[in-house]
């Protein structure tokens, strides 16, 4: 049983729903990477454009009825930086602190906020006020999210920085001019929506930025440059921007102010691999989180030793400590861990490495994304965000990319029955978002994923309801699973 005022809704992301029906959104570092002709032309990208996508933008006011008629009480909407400030607004200036190489504040003070107003794009921000009002207009709680990767070409030229080997001038996180943009952006945010917004969270898988472009470079992600130091420096910055957005933002709402996260479960091959799964589990989440919440930043003196992209850098920082209200929960599956020599190595065949349109091979289903069916995966990381942290969680995303919706009603209760589980045991879990309301654009894979538990023909938009929807809305509705649906649950 979820109790009363529990979370049930759906996220979405501006770059990826919004265009569809003209009012594109141009300025930014993605929109110029997917559209890169040798991008596309060598398969770093689909050749899908988001230009034809399921027009959020222009239909809002139809989908979020839907979402409202099919059980959600909440929506998480993202806001596209280049939107709002398509060059950014480099000429305000705002105070920043600088201790060595590290950023320790950066005071966004009422005038440069008034400032920025007046360079703002007021037509995209009183768009967004409207569909933000017509969410809260049909009773549903509103999660803004601040950034969810695309930030303005003025800042992160993509193929310049991949071409000149990151050195360019635009080189996005690698630079401390985008950590003073982003936090003078998400300041401005919080002033111009706290009134409407019941959360804020900063980011978005800030995790996914650094770890695609510049370690996982298959992945199709921006700038796709292979560098583990780039990675590194661009995790520091982006823990700076997080840290001064929030004192920033907290000094114009009293919304709580989180951070969203993408989440694997870590499980060991075998007894022996136990420790280096510990030691993998730290290098992707804790040392993340122990910055922000600790100031605990012991894993920034790699970048101190590195031979490129080095940055004298403090391992104590006090000024980051306590940047968090809640946690956002992003969970789709796991990685399976096996020691090597004094490192690791995730195991193909298991989790995100699972052969698509086959089975895993511990033998179970896989999604059309080639992501291994694991729900109870779930329950082990809010588990361990709890005990470790203590803050409310919100599991933000969660879903599959299911064409054919053969997977999706099972998985949508065996999800829920992992977060009663979590609950059940102390965890103060207070919602379950699916990630998504509509099928649309999965970055570098373009419109081939189908993760709606909505379908969108995409020449029409003619809304194409799947079974889904419905297991989501007797859920919601029932305030737990039905007795009659708990047999789909399966691990």
């Amino acid at each position: 049983m979820f109790k009363n005022g529990f979370l049930f809704g759906f996220s979405l992301s501006g770059f990826q729903s919004e265009m569809g029906l003209g009012d594109d959104d141009v300025n930014s570092d993605w929109w110029k990477w997917v559209h890169d002709e040798n991008n596309i032309r060598t398969g770093i990208v689909s050749g899908d454009l988001p230009e034809n996508g399921v027009a959020y933008w222009n239909l809002y006011e139809s989908y979020n009825k839907i979402a409202r008629e099919i059980g959600a009480n909440t929506m998480r909407l993202g806001i596209e930086w280049t939107r709002i400030f398509p060059e950014a607004c480099k000429e305000v200036y705002v105070e920043t602190v600088m201790d060595g190489n590290d950023i320790t504040g950066i005071n966004v003070n009422r005038d440069s906020l008034e400032e920025m107003d007046r360079i703002a794009n007021n037509e995209a921000v009183e768009h967004y006020r409207k569909i933000f009002e017509n969410v809260k207009g049909l009773n549903m709680k509103l999660i803004i999210n601040a950034y969810h990767w695309p930030i303005p070409l003025e800042l992160h030229d993509p193929i310049k920085s991949r071409e000149s080997g990151l050195q360019n001038e635009k080189n996005g996180w690698l630079n401390h001019q985008t950590v003073i943009e982003f936090v003078k952006y998400a300041t401005y945010i919080a002033w111009k929506f706290g009134d409407i917004a019941d959360y804020f969270s900063i980011m978005n898988e800030p995790n996914v930025v650094y770890g695609n472009g510049y370690v996982n470079v298959k992945s199709g992600f921006p700038p796709a440059f292979p560098s583990v130091e780039a990675a590194l420096l661009c995790k520091k910055h982006i823990i700076e921007a997080i840290g001064r957005s929030y004192d920033e933002m907290k000094k114009y709402t009293d919304k709580p102010v989180g951070l969203i996260y993408s989440n694997a479960d870590y499980v060991p091959y075998s007894e022996q691999d136990i420790e280096a799964t510990q030691l993998a589990l730290y290098n992707d989440r804790y040392s993340f989180f122990d910055s922000l919440i600790k100031g605990d930043m012991k894993w920034v003196d790699t970048i101190n030793r590195a031979r490129s992209f080095q940055e004298k850098s403090s391992v104590v920082r006090k000024d980051l400590k306590d940047k968090i209200d809640w946690i956002g929960v992003n969970y789709y599956t796991r990685h399976v861990v096996k020691k090597t020599g004094n490192g690791y190595t995730i195991l193909e065949g298991y989790g995100h490495n699972a052969p698509r349109g086959l089975r895993s091979k511990d033998n179970r289903e896989v999604s059309d994304f080639g992501w291994e069916y694991y729900p109870e995966g779930l329950y082990n990381v809010l588990k361990q965000y709890g005990e470790k942290y203590g803050l409310p969680i919100i599991v933000t995303e969660n879903g599959l990319a299911d064409s054919v919706d053969r997977l999706r009603p099972r998985y949508l209760v065996s999800h829920f029955s992992q977060v009663e589980r979590a609950i059940e045991d102390g965890i103060d879990i207070r919602g379950y978002l699916h990630w998504s309301l509509l099928d649309n654009y999965e970055w570098s894979s373009g419109f081939g994923l189908k993760f709606g538990i909505l379908g969108v023909d995409l020449s029409t938009k003619k809304i194409e309801m799947r079974p889904s929807a419905l297991v989501f809305k007797a859920i919601s509705e029932n305030g737990s699973i039905p007795e009659n649906l708990r047999w789909m649950a399966f691990t």
